[in-house]
């Protein structure tokens, strides 16, 4: 990859979030009857980050032109996304049929006042934008060195975790942590950080958006984590990995779905069946030498393909 997505979340790591939010939607089996969670299959446009920052509204409109619904964020900077403000971006979402259902703001150690004892203006700031936007999650992609060098300093951040679960309830949204690799290769006080944040965080105020393709590169296996903690992953990140190019920086870059070795439609079915997953959120990050447009199509239809669309 040209750009490392952690440097490309870090420098719009400000805030967005806040108030109505995507309906708590059911749907009715049209053959058992039974009542069904909706299901949101949406695009992270990290996949077409290139793009949407050239020209945001024509890449929005080929993604609901090639059936998009939902999508996920991951730029917002001094309280824009993409350059609009958060009523503007509504607006433009409004006029493509697009819904906005998640979106990736880190939440760093600067947003957390300890001497108050309270969030700062920007994180509040961020739920406030968010809410605007009627996003359903508000997902802090991956964390800073600094928030994980000591067990206790790392527990104390969960605990802020939580807190920020509750803030985002009371705008009726969920607040969620999304993972890269470091937390599964990286451990305090002899356990890795992921089965940390497992137990210290409450899966009633936080929601974990689990990335299925970026735990390899720390040593993990998607279907393993999944069957570890049932219950626990009502957001997934879909995504596949294949061996990365030699003399590059990533033992595994994402590829298109099915195409690797994560197994994805297996693991997005086990995930379906014991994870909770109602929430799923396509994103690929390197191509191949194929357009990036090209790959989240065939993406979408892959899914669609699997059984899985909104």
């Amino acid at each position: 990859m040209k750009t490392s997505r952690r440097n490309f979340v870090r420098t719009g790591a400000l805030a967005a979030l806040g108030l109505a939010l995507l309906p708590a939607c059911k749907t009715v089996s049209p053959t058992a009857g039974s009542v069904k969670p909706k299901r949101f299959v949406g695009l992270q446009l990290y996949s077409v980050r290139d793009e949407m920052l050239k020209d945001p509204l024509g890449t929005l409109t080929d993604l609901a032109k090639m059936g998009y619904v939902y999508v996920e964020h991951a730029n917002y900077i001094n309280r824009k996304f993409y350059g609009y403000t958060a009523t503007e971006f509504k607006k433009v979402l409004d006029g493509l049929g697009l819904k906005m259902v998640s979106g990736h703001t880190v939440m760093g150690k600067q947003h957390w006042d300890a001497t108050k004892k309270d969030f700062s203006d920007s994180w509040k700031q961020t739920v406030e934008d968010a809410g605007i936007l009627q996003q359903k999650y508000v997902i802090s992609p991956s964390m800073d060195e600094t928030m994980r060098k000591t067990y206790d300093d790392f527990k104390r951040y969960m605990d802020i975790f939580n807190k920020s679960g509750e803030l985002c309830q009371k705008s009726g949204m969920k607040f969620g942590y999304h993972n890269h690799d470091f937390e599964f290769s990286e451990k305090l006080n002899g356990q890795k950080l992921f089965d940390i944040m497992m137990k210290s965080m409450d899966p009633n105020l936080v929601v974990v958006q689990l990335d299925m393709g970026n735990l390899y590169n720390g040593g993990a296996v998607a279907m393993d984590i999944v069957n570890q903690y049932p219950g626990r992953f009502e957001n997934l990140h879909v995504k596949d990995e294949i061996a990365g190019p030699a003399g590059g920086t990533e033992k595994y870059v994402s590829t298109i779905l099915g195409a690797g070795i994560v197994d994805c439609k297996n693991v997005v079915d086990m995930a379906t069946k014991i994870g909770g997953t109602t929430c799923y959120i396509i994103e690929q990050e390197s191509y191949q030498n194929k357009k990036p447009i090209d790959c989240v199509k065939e993406d979408l239809a892959i899914m669609k393909k699997w059984g899985y669309f909104s």
